[in-house]
């Protein structure tokens, strides 16, 4: 059985102004987002900014979240690392703290071989019994997991059910599953790919819109899955404008803008992000509004 079927919100880490996490606004974000039909919180993933929060924080905001959500929907931690001993250590720390399961990123930076790989995600899922979600973004890690090794893993190792696939590449998607033979569960890791990933039989979207638009993003899914693939088709095109002014500049820039200007207050970035160029943020807002949020700031 799927982990979650719908939409999976990549949430944001709310920050004070100093610089401190705000678990105050975190717990009303999630809040909203159970209110808003979402189908599962993804925490301390790339939008969550978890590379530049400490360990300490980093399983403080899991726990937080898992501890808040209640069971409600399921909670799955980001737990990945390009060390293969930190990404052990936080994941056994997740499942501890309650987590129902975690994403894992592919090493960034010293990368791996397929070889290693395989051996860096068996070794994970081995110290922990949760379900284990992988995450291909080879954009940001320069690392792609090849649908031989995802496969191979999905095949071998009991709790490696998911993939999160945000390479981007439909064919090297459609490869995987032909090669997986069912035995992973698919995720699109790319707002403006829901139907495309759903056309070869995956199960939702780990989504960075949805921070933004649960209802609208959950509808996509839920329409799909439903049936209506026509109707699928007209909401996912109805939100690329949106979806690319949220990708103009690298996330989470522009989604933490959108949030505060829809006066949600989540704060500001951690560096070396930064605050998002004027020119962008009025893109960003226009297409918004156009897409139907309302815009306070």
């Amino acid at each position: 059985m799927a982990i979650f079927k719908g939409s999976g919100v990549a949430i944001v880490t709310p920050m004070y102004e100093n610089g401190e996490v705000n678990y105050e606004k975190l717990g009303e974000i999630l809040e909203e987002q159970i209110a808003g039909s979402t189908d599962a919180i993804i925490i301390c993933g790339t939008t969550g900014e978890a590379s530049t929060l400490t360990h300490e924080e980093h399983l403080d905001v899991i726990k937080y979240a898992v501890d808040k959500v209640n069971k409600r929907l399921p909670v799955i931690a980001g737990t990945g690392s390009n060390c293969t001993e930190t990404a052990v250590y936080l994941s056994v720390e997740a499942e501890k703290h309650g987590a129902d399961a975690v994403l894992l990123v592919t090493p960034y930076y010293n990368k791996a071989t397929q070889k290693g790989l395989i051996h860096h995600f068996t070794k994970i899922a081995e110290s922990i019994s949760i379900p284990v979600i992988l995450y291909n973004v080879p954009s940001r890690t320069g690392c792609n997991i090849l649908p031989e090794t995802a496969a191979y893993l999905a095949k071998n190792v009991k709790n490696i059910v998911a993939i999160k696939e945000a390479s981007g590449n439909i064919s090297q998607v459609a490869k995987l599953m032909s090669l997986a033979e069912g035995a992973i569960d698919l995720y699109s890791g790319d707002d403006n790919q829901i139907v495309p990933i759903l056309s070869l039989g995956g199960c939702g979207v780990i989504s960075v819109l949805a921070n933004i638009a649960p209802k609208q993003t959950h509808d996509i899914v839920a329409t799909y899955l439903a049936g209506d693939v026509k109707k699928s088709c007209k909401l996912q095109l109805e939100a690329l404008n949106l979806i690319d002014a949220l990708f103009c500049e690298v996330n989470p820039i522009p989604v933490k803008k959108a949030m505060n200007l829809m006066g949600k207050e989540v704060g500001p970035l951690r560096e070396p992000l930064t605050e998002m160029e004027e020119a962008n943020a009025a893109k960003l807002a226009q297409a918004m509004k156009e897409y139907g949020l309302e815009v306070k700031a």
